[in-house]
């Protein structure tokens, strides 16, 4: 799994972004408190233990102050964690990837909302799309959208706005 912080406007505001490297399952995770290390272990904490097994088989992180409690997190949710070096994105490609479609919705300069319910809704939507990986488009058992369907809350069926902020 990759991790790394997407920042609203101002560095003011911030959510985690998570993807399963085989399946790009996708995981956006509301930060109420910022970009601050206490609130994004506690969120990741909260968020990742109740992820099968094979997802929690590392993280891959950039070298952010926001990870200070990474020691936290691997005991807490039994994940190790790793980082990536310096000024180095293209050891965490998938993430990056990501981002870019999350900013397809959340774009910069904009305010970052820590509703999960509208983060989950874009996660939805992702994981929903068929995205191409290694040269063939994700469908399979643990496909994204299987897993977004078994794992993240039920979407109420309202189509996610690009622009809209909830």
């Amino acid at each position: 799994m990759e991790g790394d912080l997407i920042v609203g406007e101002g560095g003011k505001s911030a959510a985690a972004t998570l993807v399963e490297k085989t399946s790009l399952f996708t995981l956006i995770l509301g930060l109420p408190g910022g970009k601050k290390a206490t609130g994004l272990a506690d969120v990741l904490i909260d968020h990742l233990e109740g992820l099968p097994k094979f997802m929690r088989a590392g993280l891959t992180w950039d070298q952010g102050a926001e990870m200070a409690r990474h020691a936290s997190v691997t005991v807490a949710a039994d994940l190790p964690i790793y980082f990536a070096h310096p000024h180095s994105p293209w050891e965490r490609p998938t993430n990056e990837n990501t981002n870019g479609l999350i900013r397809e919705y959340l774009p910069k300069g904009t305010h970052i909302t820590s509703s999960q319910t509208f983060l989950d809704q874009i996660a939805h939507e992702l994981n929903e799309r068929p995205r191409a990986a290694s040269g063939s488009t994700h469908r399979g058992r643990y496909s994204s959208g299987y897993l977004a369907r078994t794992l993240l809350p039920r979407v109420d069926g309202a189509l996610c706005i690009r622009t809209g902020v909830a």
